[in-house]
């Protein structure tokens, strides 16, 4: 099997950038190792930045998006009972955010890419990348119980945190940098309105809460627990319970509860692989780069590097030139790195680490307090929050 990109990855960056590609008139062979019901199933992020949202508009994938996606205009900062808004487009000049899930959005590329696109082969095992740094890099893997090989003039892994793709990076080449945190977020999907029509960031004493959104009907909520904590060690109440005092306000405010069909754990880490581009080889999404949620930049930071990359394949051939390409790794590092920082001040201006002391939390709230009180401060967290710019 012969194409001029291979993607290794059905996730949102792999499909995104098929995509891309298939806009641009290149074409592109997509590997993934699950199957199609696991990939439109599997509960990822739900908030898209306005650069994905319109990134998804003008490839054609947003019509479903825009029908059923929740546009939000600002997040509220809860803290010592007390509760403040951070206003998107008031500090942005207009921009904002939509909730709508991963999950939605592969169900979305996946159709199109089926009705309109090349081949996307499920249950596609990626076995090795081979001879990155030759002019004809190689994908082998499993499929139907048959090993085969995919020739390609690139290949783009976009195979998440444990995929082949940056094994095959040679260790003198690569470098990597990672960061991992005491903590993690037990998740619950609830079938009751959300309390609040807008996200809910709340650092309290006991640990920190977020208050999100599935859709209208659906609730999503996340508590704080310990590193290392299994999801079962909390029953349906107890998480209600917790969330309802972390949550709380001193206006009148109340937590709607409802029954609890998903509970699921998240680790928290930092983490980026540095370059992303060996030979013919070049990472894409988690397979590059992982934040903690904090901050809503996963997904976002994928469209980012799909973008660039899509951008770059199609100057070099539209004009020969692979300067844009030589270029990849910097442009995209420039704006993950960025992203990083942003989601790791989120995650440390909400979180109670294990050994805060006195003092740690009052500069929280100090924080918190700078935030609520300056627009500069405001506007900040704003412009980071909605997105910086693609490419």
């Amino acid at each position: 099997m012969r194409t001029t990109v291979g993607i290794i990855g059905a996730g949102p960056a792999g499909l995104l950038l098929a995509r891309l590609l298939h806009r641009a008139g290149i074409e592109s062979v997509v590997l993934e190792g699950r199957d199609r019901d696991y990939v439109e199933q599997r509960q990822r992020a739900g908030i898209l930045e306005q650069g994905t949202v319109d990134v998804l508009r003008a490839a054609g994938a947003g019509d479903r998006m825009d029908r059923e996606g929740l546009r939000h205009d600002g997040i509220e900062l809860r803290f010592d009972r007390r509760r403040h808004r951070v206003d998107f487009p008031a500090l942005t000049g207009g921009r904002s955010v939509t909730v709508y899930a991963q999950t939605e959005v592969c169900k979305d590329l996946i159709a199109l890419r089926l009705e309109e696109g090349g081949p996307l082969l499920f249950e596609a095992e990626a076995l090795a990348v081979e001879g990155a740094q030759s002019d004809r890099p190689r994908v082998a893997f499993r499929h139907q119980g048959r090993e085969d090989v995919l020739e390609c003039d690139y290949v783009v892994g976009c195979d998440g945190f444990r995929g082949v793709a940056r094994r095959a990076f040679p260790a003198g080449v690569s470098r990597v940098f990672e960061r991992s945190y005491p903590y993690a977020w037990l998740g619950i999907l609830a079938d009751v309105a959300p309390s609040h029509d807008e996200l809910v960031y709340a650092r309290h004493e006991r640990g920190f809460a977020l208050l999100s959104m599935r859709s209208p009907a659906v609730s999503r909520l996340y508590l704080q627990v310990p590193a290392g904590t299994e999801a079962g060690a909390w029953s349906d109440e107890a998480v209600w319970d917790e969330l309802e005092r972390r949550l709380e306000t001193d206006d009148g405010w109340r937590l709607e509860r409802g029954p609890v069909t998903q509970k699921s754990v998240t680790p928290m880490r930092s983490f980026v692989h540095e370059p992303m581009r060996h030979g013919r080889l070049f990472l894409a999404g988690d397979a590059a780069h992982i934040v903690p949620p904090t901050g809503a930049k996963g997904l976002n930071l994928a469209v980012g590097d799909v973008v660039t990359l899509a951008r770059a394949l199609a100057h070099e051939r539209r004009t020969g030139s692979p300067e844009l390409l030589d270029a990849y790794s910097a442009t995209c590092l420039r704006r993950i790195w960025q992203a990083e920082r942003f989601s790791y001040d989120m995650t440390t201006l909400l979180h109670r680490a294990p050994d805060a002391t006195g003092f740690d939390a009052r500069l929280q709230l100090a924080r918190l307090e700078r935030i609520a009180s300056s627009r500069a401060a405001g506007t900040d967290l704003a412009e980071a929050y909605t997105g910086f710019p693609l490419g």
